[in-house]
């Protein structure tokens, strides 16, 4: 795969909000955001670069991981979230462990089907076991079909917590979590 996938920089902003605008272009923006192209579009310049501020590379709490593609055009994107145990997350759900949290998964669709989004996962994850989380998780749609199989092509399992989010209060989210893997285990 001639794809290089690496943390965002801070003067990257302008890449990263085309992206995410793009992203909530797509045809299951409804189900898999939690915002419209409107509401992002309207935000101010300075909303980008503190967003890109929080989730740089050398931010603690958050980050930003892209894929260039073979030309360096950015194909895809995800940001794993910091979440401390005792806490509430960014839903409002309690948090019980140290934990990542996937957000804002987006592949470009002529680069969907490659193995990119577990090449992107797997960028997040070592992020996140670097910084101590204990599992890291993500929620999706239960009527995102293609994002639920590539969660699961990545590794992710159903935990069995179900919840309302978003502008679509009769669907359900679920969530998927993998476990940090174990380092004395051979896998």
């Amino acid at each position: 795969m001639s794809y290089k996938v690496r943390s965002l920089r801070v003067d990257e902003w302008p890449l990263a909000k085309a992206l995410r605008l793009e992203a909530l272009r797509d045809p299951v923006a409804s189900i898999a955001f939690m915002e419209t192209y409107e509401s992002a579009v309207a935000r101010p310049d300075s909303f980008w670069r503190e967003r890109a501020e929080r989730s740089a590379e050398g931010a603690f709490g958050a980050q930003q991981i892209i894929a260039e593609g073979p030309d360096g055009e950015w194909v895809g994107t995800v940001t794993v979230l910091m979440e401390e145990a005792g806490t509430r997350d960014w839903a409002g759900m309690p948090v019980e462990r140290l934990q990542g949290h996937l957000v804002a998964v987006y592949v470009q669709p002529e680069h969907r089907g490659i193995g990119l989004t577990e090449v992107l996962f797997d960028a997040g994850l070592e992020w996140a076991w670097a910084r101590g989380a204990e599992r890291v998780r993500l929620l999706v749609h239960e009527d995102n079909a293609r994002a639920m199989r590539a969660y699961r092509r990545a590794g992710f399992t159903e935990t069995g917590l179900i919840t309302t989010l978003g502008s679509d209060p009769g669907g359900r989210e679920l969530e998927l979590a993998v476990e940090r893997p174990d380092p004395e285990s051979d896998g």
